[in-house]
């Protein structure tokens, strides 16, 4: 690898204007290069920043503090040597996978054979020859992301980035696009030189990467650079491969849980900052407490995953679920039960009830849609609570954080939701404070 990066971040914030003259804080003090000839990967938890880095380095939003380099000269605009490959696809319907893929060439003032010869030659790089002609309704999801690569891969990028590329795809879909896109990287004599990924998949990353940035949360800042010297191709049940595994699960454990300790509950923290809350339903965390009470109180991460055929990230963010409602402690690798956790399991469920709607109050987003309830005399609109989360939270999915809402409320009778008309609605019950 030469000494002199493609991309430097030096120094970057990012805050969003939350409208009223609010800033969320997305980034702090970001400082990470982008060297030539290697696949480097952003892993951390929801709400750290890892697709803003992203669009950073592409130059599709700029940074409110700090400096953004291409070969050493500042970032003015758009990067010219980089291209996205996004986790949705995001192809045009009405085109054809030819022309999703020409699309993006005719910045470059090429010619229509031009631009269809190349077209045609990404197309084949990836494995959709014979499909050049057939419409997005007609592909499968791990199709679909093979003409996004390709559509990035046609204009010569120096720099891929790569938005949880693999996340909208089968298990075995992923795992043949992984190799197929190191494949491509691996031939030095076409770009691009790197690859920028960004994965919450720990397995994902270990297999990819030559480094691996582990972000933490709120605001998203670099915990740490794990480098992987594994020779490729790399095999998965080498003990090698299992003991950076370990690795990395004890870093992402120390930096999504031991945040969650620190931070979640602490009576310091400022009453404005609003904490994100895991995809899991209370059934998931429900279960999970049962399951620590008949091993006696505690389990080792590793092993809870064992015995629930769950994945490691899958049962990750159950625990933070359970912990950031201080059910559960973890320390290092074991998940044990507090005292409140263990009161809580052995209570009936009208107790159960009581202990959730008090912990509930202790977590900012829950206080924020308990004022706006009384704001609306009991009552608002789910539409004005998708937008202040959409305000807090901008690079996440509104909708399913308020799906979590709903369920999380409706079990601690927080509110109920009424649909039609799409409305939240006080309960009333006494509180375990």
């Amino acid at each position: 690898m030469t000494d002199a990066p493609i991309c430097e971040l030096r120094g970057v914030h990012k805050a969003f204007d939350r409208g009223g003259g609010k800033l969320l804080q997305v980034l702090e003090d970001v400082t990470l290069d982008v060297r030539a000839n290697e696949v480097l990967c952003l892993l951390g938890p929801s709400g750290c920043g890892k697709s803003t880095i992203l669009r950073i380095v592409a130059g599709l939003i700029r940074p409110t503090r700090g400096e953004v380099l291409y070969h050493g000269r500042p970032l003015d605009g758009l990067s010219p040597g980089v291209a996205i490959v996004f986790q949705s696809f995001a192809l045009f319907p009405w085109l054809t996978v030819e022309q999703n893929v020409a699309k993006v060439l005719r910045p470059l003032g090429l010619d229509e054979a031009a631009a269809r010869e190349k077209a045609r030659a990404a197309i084949r790089n990836v494995g959709l020859e014979g499909f050049r002609d057939a419409y997005p309704r007609e592909l499968s999801g791990g199709m679909k992301q093979r003409v996004g690569m390709a559509r990035a891969l046609v204009v010569n990028p120096e720099v891929l980035l790569m938005d949880e590329p693999f996340s909208q795809v089968d298990a075995l879909t992923a795992q043949a696009l992984r190799a197929e896109v190191l494949d491509i990287w691996d031939d030095r004599e076409r770009n691009p030189s790197s690859i920028v990924m960004v994965s919450h998949d720990i397995s994902e990353v270990a297999y990819m990467a030559d480094r691996i940035v582990v972000l933490s949360a709120n605001p998203g800042r670099i915990r740490t650079i794990v480098e992987n010297t594994l020779p490729r191709p790399r095999d998965t049940r080498s003990a090698e491969f299992g003991a950076l595994l370990d690795r990395l699960h004890d870093v992402v454990i120390s930096a999504e849980l031991g945040e969650v300790s620190a931070t979640a509950v602490s009576p310091a923290a400022p009453r404005d900052i609003v904490e994100p809350i895991p995809a899991v339903q209370v059934a998931d965390i429900l279960g999970l407490l049962e399951y620590l009470d008949t091993q006696g109180g505690g389990c080792d991460l590793y092993q809870l995953a064992h015995d629930t055929h769950a994945t490691f990230v899958e049962v990750l963010a159950i625990v933070k679920g359970a912990e950031m409602l201080d059910l559960v402690d973890t320390p290092q690798r074991l998940v044990r039960l507090t005292p409140l956790g263990q009161r809580f399991v052995r209570s009936s469920m009208e107790e159960r009830k009581r202990i959730w709607n008090g912990q509930l109050l202790k977590l900012a987003i829950f206080r924020v849609v308990r004022d706006m309830l009384e704001k609306g005399g009991g009552e608002v609109a789910r539409d004005e609570v998708v937008r202040e989360i959409q305000q807090r939270f901008p690079r996440e999915d509104a909708a399913r954080i308020f799906d979590v809402l709903v369920t999380w409320g409706r079990f601690g009778e927080l509110f109920t939701y009424h649909d039609p008309p799409g409305h939240l609605v006080a309960s009333t019950v006494e509180a375990d404070r």
